[in-house]
């Protein structure tokens, strides 16, 4: 091998390049997709030039790190296409985010629709003049200085190596500062510049499809106290088939959304006089969450969980105790004073719960104990992140917080996940895959303590055989945590429960157990919440069943529907019955047609419908409507409510 030339290793086997090769031709046969590479682990631009012993891999658009590069590019064409618009407009960020990408700016007014159809129709001429994407290494005075009309920038650039989160990284991550020009292919003239970590695609070009998909504001990095800006969101995917799919999703997701349908079917409300995030729930809503709270006390009986109730307010000396003031204060509402002492509206149950496990002695043979609560919490939402019932400030867990010796850890875990899954498949959901989060940066204990609890949730993940993945440095701050994913009727993801072995609590606290050999041990805490919130998972349930609830979550379950007025009393006989069964049924007795009052059950989404008629009337017989507009003629009143009293009891999905 010459001077000139380079061993590098390239899908697993060495290779001999010329020196000066570059990423892209060195992966110039690893097909059309390639848009980036990887090397030595870290992703960098086609345009890099490899050094002796790199090891390089492509990196295709259709994968997650090239979509990410794929709509961090089209964030960049948008906030081109909006500045030459819009010549006034300065520049926040644009990351890409989960399915798409935005970028906030600074503009005299918020953008109106005809103005995101004028910046979609730029960008379409930007991406076809195929401008490149060119990375420079400057310094921070050469930043400053071209950056000097863009303060945003300029702030991010005092941020350099210490940027607040993942979001601001993609404009100064690291110590290194760069910028990329977009250039025009023919001249070279630059025709765009932005503040940049990269890497980019190797030209506009590259972007298959894209589409802007509304505006509204947000504040400069997060926080009320700074400007409002406005943000474009959009999406870009590898082929516009891919992006034709995900569009039908979202089109399916708004008919879906858990806002939109609570008001139509009556559910629940979110009155401005009360305040952002703190929902109210109307009496349908409150026989749906009724039903939920109610089920999930008997399977929590059954599993031998004992219940608790703790107030909403507690001292500051509490959450000082449990380290929460020190961890978590930008979350929880400020203090009010009351008798000479600071009290908070509680952000979480379980310190609450401790003291109830230290309120008096216990004995090995108490252990494991199981608590249980219902317990609403109230944790401060920055306005912009508030959303329905999926992000609340003011909420009610399904908390439990069990309490059990080391040699019961494992078990205890395996068990509870077990648990947990059970009851999330009774509510109709069936695709599950976990997520095992580890010790953050910041955090309490040794390590040895972590790897303990660690080890112990990946024993229970294990033995549930539940698919999951391993998050790095993703737990809170004093306990690593497994997380519960769902994918609901629509392939959608949602995060609900969350188990987390917590050795720190129990030490703060002081608390203890008498072991068998008569020693004072200290016991192992395990915090759970399995829908994660009522609310939360009531919104989740709307979306997944599109307000159509199974029969025995239903508010109403059976609509009473006569013919005429004459028939009436004979329905009203048949819902007496169905109500000593337990079935919560209506009689629709007003002055609207048959058919009117069938679209009204329809629109409401009620599971039956039982019509009445003369025939029906002389036969002692219904005729048997479902959901999906079937219907069965001359049904036995007898048969008729033994097959609702079974769809309800048997939980059936219709």
């Amino acid at each position: 091998m010459s001077s000139q030339q380079l061993r590098i290793t390239l899908a697993g086997s060495e290779h001999v390049v010329d020196a000066g090769a570059t990423a892209g031709e060195v992966l110039a046969d690893s097909g059309r997709g390639v848009i980036a590479a990887r090397v030595n682990g870290t992703i960098r631009d086609l345009a890099y030039a490899v050094a002796d012993g790199d090891a390089v891999e492509p990196v295709d658009i259709a994968s997650a790190d090239g979509r990410a590069i794929l709509r961090h590019s089209t964030a960049h064409v948008m906030a081109q296409a909006v500045q030459e618009l819009f010549p006034q407009a300065k520049l926040g960020i644009g990351p890409p985010v989960e399915n798409g990408f935005y970028y906030d700016f600074d503009v005299p007014k918020p953008f109106e629709p005809e103005d995101l159809k004028a910046i979609e129709g730029r960008m379409r001429q930007i991406v076809k003049q195929g401008q490149r994407f060119a990375r420079r290494v400057v310094t921070d005075a050469q930043a400053r200085d071209e950056l000097a009309a863009e303060p945003y920038k300029l702030e991010l650039i005092g941020l350099k190596g210490s940027a607040a989160d993942a979001e601001e990284s993609v404009e100064v991550g690291g110590a290194e500062l760069t910028i990329y020009d977009n250039l025009d292919p023919s001249s070279g003239e630059l025709c765009w510049k932005d503040l940049c970590r990269g890497p980019h695609l190797p030209t506009t070009r590259q972007i298959p499809a894209f589409k802007l998909m509304r505006s509204g504001g947000a504040y400069w990095r997060g926080s009320e106290k700074n400007p409002q800006l406005q943000r474009i969101y959009g999406t870009a995917w590898e082929t516009r088939e891919r992006q034709d799919e995900y569009l039908t999703l979202m089109a399916e997701a708004e008919k879906r959304d858990h806002r939109r349908l609570g008001a139509e079917l009556d559910l629940f409300s979110f009155p401005s006089q009360i305040g952002s995030g703190l929902p109210v729930f109307h009496p349908k809503g409150g026989i749906i969450r009724r039903v939920m709270e109610d089920y999930s006390r008997r399977r929590h009986e059954a599993a031998g969980y004992e219940f608790v109730n703790t107030p909403h307010l507690t001292k500051a000396q509490l959450f000082e105790t449990s380290g929460h003031l020190g961890f978590y204060k930008d979350s929880m509402f400020p203090p009010m004073e009351l008798d000479g002492a600071e009290y908070y509206p509680k952000p979480m149950n379980c310190p609450m719960h401790v003291l109830i496990y230290a309120s008096r002695g216990r004995s090995y043979r108490e252990l494991p104990l199981r608590l249980f609560e219902f317990g609403t919490v109230y944790r401060y939402e920055k306005s912009g992140v508030v959303h329905g019932l999926t992000r609340a400030r003011g909420f009610t867990q399904d908390d439990s917080h069990i309490f059990c010796t080391p040699e019961q850890l494992a078990g205890e875990l395996a068990s509870l996940l077990d648990f947990v899954v059970g009851l999330l498949r009774d509510f109709g959901l069936a695709d599950f895959e976990a997520e095992l989060s580890t010790r953050p940066e910041k955090y309490v204990g040794t390590p040895e303590e972590w790897a303990a609890a660690e080890a112990a949730l990946k024993y229970a993940l294990d033995a549930s055989g539940l698919p999951y993945v391993i998050a790095e440095g993703e737990g809170a701050f004093y306990a690593p945590k497994i997380d519960v994913h769902v994918r609901d009727a629509i392939g959608r993801r949602w995060q609900l429960s969350t188990l987390q072995v917590d050795f720190q609590e129990p030490g703060r606290f002081g608390i203890e157990y008498q072991a068998a050999d008569g020693s004072r041990q200290r016991p192992y805490m395990i915090h759970r919440a399995l829908f994660g919130s009522i609310e939360r998972f009531f919104g989740i349930l709307v979306e997944h069943y599109a307000g159509a609830f199974p029969p025995w979550l239903a508010p109403v379950q059976v609509a009473g529907i006569p013919i005429s007025d004459a028939h009436v009393a004979y329905l009203t006989k048949v819902a007496a019955q169905l109500r000593e069964e337990g079935i919560r049924v209506e009689v629709d007795d007003s002055d609207d047609r048959m058919q009117k009052k069938i679209r009204t059950a329809q629109k409401q989404k009620i599971p039956f419908m039982l019509l009445a008629g003369d025939a029906d009337v002389a036969a002692g017989a219904v005729s048997f409507r479902y959901r999906d507009g079937t219907q069965k003629n001359g049904v036995p009143v007898a048969d008729a409510i033994a097959e609702i009293v079974t769809a309800v009891r048997d939980r059936i999905q219709v």
